[in-house]
Order: structure tokens, then C-alpha cells, then sequence
């Protein structure tokens, strides 16, 4: 496949994401961590024109000099921006004008695409790729939380499968002590985030072939899981009792049976499916209740060639820090991972929301721990 064919091919799955939505869909913010929908359309679209255009094609004329400030994220280098939870406060620019620009901005890309390329901007094409995946993932997710947080629990599409996999088997793989390797390694595209590689010791474990499903946390709510503070980290037992949580989030109980919001709309829950939506808090508690806990993350490196994974991306037991020798690049594509490492927690794996060929066993997604919105699940050590 051509650089091209890559390029086009990606940005038509980010708009194929939005096909099922009605235009009021596209502006919708109900909480900080989720951003409109027509918003990830426009910044995704930002990132190619700023980073690649603007810098590298002649005399290149920007589709509105404005847009820098609605669409930037975070990127101090690059100038103000809206702050994040004012985004969905945009009535403008419409839906169809963030269509109109990047129609203008693919344009310009596939004719710059056609020359010759420079190693540093092919590097740059690739990150723009990467960057873009990870707003297709954010953009289902941050859908399902728009229209599940509808009383009315519209369905965005029937063909879209939550699980694959049946959760059934209880059993372990035990990984000897030692020392091993973590970390990227390759010539391919990585984070900066997963280098360097470098070894460290691990004691001996037993970790899950399979995560926890609905069935075994249905378990843990009717032993009374979240009204006993002895599970609990006491920040979570605060964030359990502030916020009323009692369930996982989409999770209601109706007439004396669960259901949960999907994005098939409102079903029963699938008993064998693998749990999700919840915080760190959740998985934590559940381990404990299980005599159990959570992997490191290097355990979960180590371990994963053995086990299924890609269903969920699994809560961990480590602080999102560099890795030994880790470096920002210069300017503002230095603040895509560095500067979010402080009060989070490492994630591993991927989900079924991750776009195909984003995912890699190194790769290291990270949120504070009480967010849930994101298809995020438990795997379990002893």
C-alpha cells in the first residue's frame, strides 16, 4: 500500500465511524473527557495541516487562519486554544464546514503525497497516521458515551460486535522469575513512550488466560463489593461513595435484571462477555476481592505472547513513567506523550474499538484511574 493509499484509507474511517450519526450527534459534550464528535473530525485534520503542510508545501494557503484556535488540543508550542471543556460549547464551525475542510486539507495532502518525500516528514506522515487511529478509537468511544448517556438509548449500529471471545476458562500460566526484556524493538513506528527497550526482574507469577467477565463481576456486586471499604484503595472508596457507583458504567438494573447500554443499544447483559467500562478503582477492589491483583505492566509483556488479548484494554498495577533513557523530541511533537506522565495509570493491549494494524504488545495507553469510558477491563495475577 502507498503512503497515499494509507493516508486516504484512514481518514475515510474516521468520517465511516460518524456515518450511523444524525447531525445533533456530532456537538454533543456531556462530560470534560469527552470530546463533540465533529471536533475530532476537525483536529485530526488540524494535526496534517499544521505539522505537515503549513511547514513543508510552498506558499500553502490555510484553510482559516482561526481554526489553530478551535482545533489545537494541548499543544502549548503551537499557540492558544479553546480549553478543552468548552468544546462542545462550538455551534461553528457547522458539521458540514469541518467536512468542507478536510476535503480541502486531503487535497492538499494527496498532491503533496505524489512528490518525493523527506525522511523527517515520512516520519511525520506516519505519527499523523498513528495520531489520527487513536482519535478513531476515542471517537467510537466518546460516541457510545454521548448517546448512552441518552435517556433514550439510541442505537448506533447493529452490526457492531462488543465481544468475542468467551470468558469462561479460569485458568492460569505461570511465568518463571527471571529477568526480561520490555519495550519496543524494531524499525517499524512506535511511541516515544514504549522506548527504550531495557530489562527488568520479574519474580515469579500466575497470570489469567482470560479476563474477567460480566458473570464473575456480577459475582463480586452481590457479594456486596461496592459497600465494603476492605477492597477499596481509600481514594477509591471517596470516588465509590461521592459519585453513588454501584455497577460498572452503562450498567442498569431494570425490574430486578442487568442490562447494559451497548452500542447496539440497550441488551441484556451477556454473561460470558468480558466486563468493561470500569476505573482502576473497580479493577483493583475486584482483585482484592479475589485475593488476587493486577499485573504490571511488564508482567503483562512478558505474559501476553501466551494469552488472547485485544479485547479490552486492561487496567495494570504501574504508574505511566519514562522507560530507562526516554526523550522528547524537540518542539511541539515533544508534548504527544512526555508531559502526561504524572497520575496515571499504564494500560495494556488494545480493544475492539482499536482500529486494525494499531495495535502492538508494547504499546502503552494510559488514563487517571477513575475514568471508565474507554473499553477498559481486568486480567488477574497470582
Amino acid at each position: 500500500m502507498t503512503l497515499v493509499e494509507e493516508y486516504l484509507q484512514i481518514r475515510k474511517y474516521s468520517e465511516q465511524i460518524c456515518e450511523p450519526l444524525q447531525t445533533e450527534d456530532y456537538v454533543v459534550q456531556p462530560v470534560a473527557d469527552v470530546s463533540p464528535p465533529k471536533w475530532h473530525l476537525g483536529h485530526t485534520t488540524w494535526f496534517f495541516e499544521t505539522f505537515i503542510l503549513k511547514p513543508y508545501v510552498i506558499n500553502y494557503q490555510v484553510y482559516n487562519e482561526e481554526y489553530n484556535f478551535v482545533f489545537n488540543s494541548y499543544y502549548e508550542t503551537v499557540g492558544n486554544r479553546v480549553i478543552r471543556t468548552d468544546r462542545g460549547n462550538l455551534s461553528r464551525p457547522s458539521v458540514n464546514e469541518i467536512y468542507q475542510y478536510r476535503s480541502y486539507v486531503d487535497e492538499a495532502m494527496v498532491k503533496f503525497l505524489a512528490a518525493p518525500l523527506k525522511d523527517e516528514v515520512k516520519e511525520l506522515l506516519i505519527l499523523g497516521f498513528n495520531h489520527e487511529q487513536q482519535h478513531q478509537e476515542l471517537l467510537l468511544t466518546d460516541i457510545k458515551y454521548i448517546l448512552g448517556n441518552n435517556p433514550l438509548f439510541p442505537v448506533y449500529s447493529k452490526e457492531k460486535k462488543e465481544a468475542a471471545v468467551n470468558q469462561t476458562t479460569s485458568d492460569f500460566i505461570d511465568i518463571p522469575e527471571g529477568i526480561y526484556e520490555i519495550g519496543y524493538e524494531g524499525s517499524d513506528f512506535s511511541f516515544d513512550n514504549e522506548l527504550n527497550r531495557h530489562k527488568v526482574y520479574l519474580h515469579d507469577f500466575s497470570i489469567s488466560k482470560t479476563l474477567v467477565s460480566n458473570a464473575g463481576f456480577l459475582e463480586f456486586i452481590n457479594a456486596g463489593g461496592y459497600k465494603n471499604f476492605n477492597y477499596w484503595h481509600a481514594e477509591g472508596w471517596d470516588w465509590v461513595n461521592s459519585n453513588h457507583i454501584t455497577s460498572p458504567m452503562y450498567w442498569h438494573l431494570i425490574d430486578g435484571a442487568w442490562f447494559n447500554y451497548t452500542l447496539g443499544g440497550l441488551l441484556p447483559i451477556d454473561l460470558n462477555a468480558p466486563v468493561s467500562h470500569i476505573s482502576y478503582y473497580e479493577a483493583y477492589a475486584f482483585a482484592s476481592w479475589k485475593g488476587m491483583r493486577l499485573p504490571t505492566e511488564f508482567e503483562w509483556e512478558t505474559a501476553a505472547k501466551s494469552f488472547n488479548w485485544g479485547e479490552r484494554w486492561e487496567w495494570t498495577e504501574s504508574a505511566y513513567l519514562p522507560y530507562p533513557g526516554f526523550s522528547k523530541a524537540p518542539g511541539a511533537i515533544g508534548e504527544y506523550n512526555g508531559k502526561f506522565m504524572v497520575n496515571q495509570k499504564v494500560l495494556r493491549g488494545a480493544s475492539i474499538a482499536t482500529p486494525e494494524n494499531h495495535s502492538r504488545i508494547t504499546y502503552r495507553n494510559f488514563f487517571h484511574p477513575h475514568l471508565r469510558w474507554q473499553y477498559t477491563g481486568i486480567r488477574l495475577v497470582k
